[in-house]
């Protein structure tokens, strides 16, 4: 049924297009020509990303920041095996998917780490990533409280799923 969907839809528009007497061709070709050039601008901005993910990820420079941060964490009832995840989420989908199976096969889906890790993996979102690719692509430069925001609420996400696992088991 679902291979269908596509082939339907966009004949669907084709007979949309003619019956509201559109030149069809053209209309998609500029599409296809503004896609291009909003690829092009784009670009830049995810290559930054990509090499600034690989090498924030390739480094273990997050293991090492929560290696010494483990008696504060205790305190707060943080297990600092989630931090390597709390601090990727919101910069990368995939690589956070990455630290998340890593958690999963290491402590369990249904350990208390493995649950706290998978509350915060569907919960929290990739803040950073939508802020530069959306924002960028419509030339939006001032973004300082909409990651502020952003961020605050990736935070809350992270604490509000250690509170929640803490109360339901």
């Amino acid at each position: 049924m679902f291979n269908y969907l596509v082939p339907i839809m966009v004949t669907f528009i084709i007979i949309y297009g003619l019956y509201k007497k559109v030149d069809i061709f053209d209309t998609f070709i500029d599409g296809v020509k503004e896609g291009i050039n909003t690829s092009f601008k784009l670009f830049p901005t995810i290559f930054a990303m990509v090499i600034a993910i690989t090498i924030l990820t390739s480094s273990n420079i997050l293991l090492d920041i929560s290696k010494p941060l483990n008696s504060i964490f205790k305190l707060l009832s943080f297990p600092s095996e989630i931090l390597p995840l709390a601090i990727m989420k919101p910069i990368s989908g995939s690589s956070s998917i990455v630290i998340l199976n890593d958690i999963l096969n290491k402590y369990n889906p249904d350990s208390y780490i493995g649950r706290i890790a998978s509350v915060i993996g569907g919960s929290t979102d990739t803040t950073i990533y939508i802020m530069s690719l959306y924002f960028g692509s419509i030339g939006i430069k001032k973004t300082k409280y909409a990651l502020i925001v952003g961020l605050i609420a990736d935070l809350l996400c992270i604490v509000i799923a250690i509170v929640t696992i803490n109360i339901l088991f």
